[in-house]
């Protein structure tokens, strides 16, 4: 774990590289954009349009909860060596604070506590225009190690 006074992430990632994550999953297909990488948090951005609303016109809670999912388990991978864990959400809870009918929003993760086998994110979420918050939520999220997740989806059960 990196000192008080240095970056918490296990290797300096960039923007353009979390950009290349974003191929042909959730996060691509509701426009979400990666947009700041501080020293310890992560940034993001969600239009509010026709992907993002209900049927109310007004953003989605869901919209909310993938962007803040998105923004924690990225987070939290990104504090671990990719080489030998991953991160994965394991619990998301979300206070819709304000409605939104247009423009974009922004999302701004920063852990709340950084585990070797647990970590817990918060994701504030404002709206754009007005800075006003949208939507606080939270994060848990499981450090696995590597290859889990694919030894389980492989295995055959022979009866």
């Amino acid at each position: 774990m990196p000192s008080s006074d240095q970056a918490i992430w296990f290797k300096p990632y960039t923007l353009t590289y979390l950009e290349g994550m974003r191929n042909a999953n959730m996060g691509t297909h509701i426009g979400l954009e990666f947009t700041q990488i501080g020293d310890n948090f992560l940034e993001g951005t969600l239009p509010v349009d026709e992907r993002t609303t209900q049927p109310f016109g007004i953003l989605h809670g869901g919209a909310s909860c993938v962007l803040s999912e998105t923004l924690g388990s990225v987070a939290a991978w990104m504090t671990i060596d990719p080489e030998k864990y991953r991160a994965v959400g394991i619990e998301i809870n979300a206070n819709h604070i304000r409605a939104v009918t247009e423009g974009t929003v922004i999302g701004r993760c920063s852990p709340i506590h950084i585990g070797r086998r647990t970590q817990v994110w918060q994701t504030d979420i404002e709206e754009s225009a007005t800075g006003k918050r949208v939507c606080l939520s939270r994060l848990t999220v499981s450090i696995i190690e590597q290859g889990t997740l694919s030894t389980q989806k492989n295995k055959v059960i022979v009866e």
